[in-house]
């Protein structure tokens, strides 16, 4: 079982096949996380932590969006479709690679944390309250253990390439040790397949 697991998330990898999933399970997924959680106005400074290939970057108005992703594959893919509309960069976002701190009105991490063991992703919120301007938001988005939760969707989420999925508390912990002001919201019916979704609102 493990080989077969560890087969789809190398395909997942590929991001063509990466796209393609999403379609299938997330659908407008991303158009009601922005529409409903991200909010964002035209002219926001947006940083996305873990971009991937861009798939969000059509759900924004015109802001100026700079994305980071480790995987040249995903970037050069999103330098294909959205350059002529957003900076990607290839390489871990830290704080030493932001020309400026305090300068973003928005900084997203989509599907990230649960990647992320609790050291790391302390740190994400740590650069995230660095990165933000006074007032601004981290938000974030991922698969999430709840009580009663689904056969279904616990099926899914246990089987995401991501190995460090929490439960409501486990997230919050994490992001209340940088941010006093957080948001949950969960839901169950963002996504097309069964799937617990956790999204954070942090505000600096």
């Amino acid at each position: 079982m493990s080989g077969i697991l560890e087969s789809a998330r190398s395909v997942l990898a590929i991001p063509t096949l990466y796209r393609l999933w999403n379609f299938i399970a997330r659908g407008d997924a991303e158009a009601k996380f922005v529409e409903e959680y991200v909010r964002p106005t035209a002219g926001d400074r947006v940083l996305d932590i873990g971009c991937g290939p861009g798939d969000i970057v059509p759900y924004l108005p015109d802001v100026h969006y700079v994305g980071f992703d480790e995987s040249e594959s995903y970037i050069r893919r999103a330098q294909a479709r959205y350059s002529d509309r957003a900076t990607f960069i290839c390489e871990r976002v830290r704080s030493h690679t932001l020309k400026e701190q305090a300068s973003f009105d928005i900084v997203l991490a989509v599907g990230v944390l649960h990647h992320l063991d609790d050291n790391e992703a302390l740190k994400l919120f740590e650069l995230a309250w660095a990165a933000l301007k006074p007032g601004g938001r981290l938000v974030t988005y991922d698969g999430c253990f709840v009580p009663d939760q689904s056969y279904l969707a616990r099926f899914f989420i246990s089987r995401d390439r991501g190995q460090h999925v929490r439960t409501r508390e486990e997230y919050l912990n994490l992001a209340s040790s940088v941010f006093a002001q957080v948001d949950v919201s969960i839901r169950h019916d963002i996504m097309r397949i069964p799937y617990t979704i956790i999204i954070l609102r942090s505000q600096r």
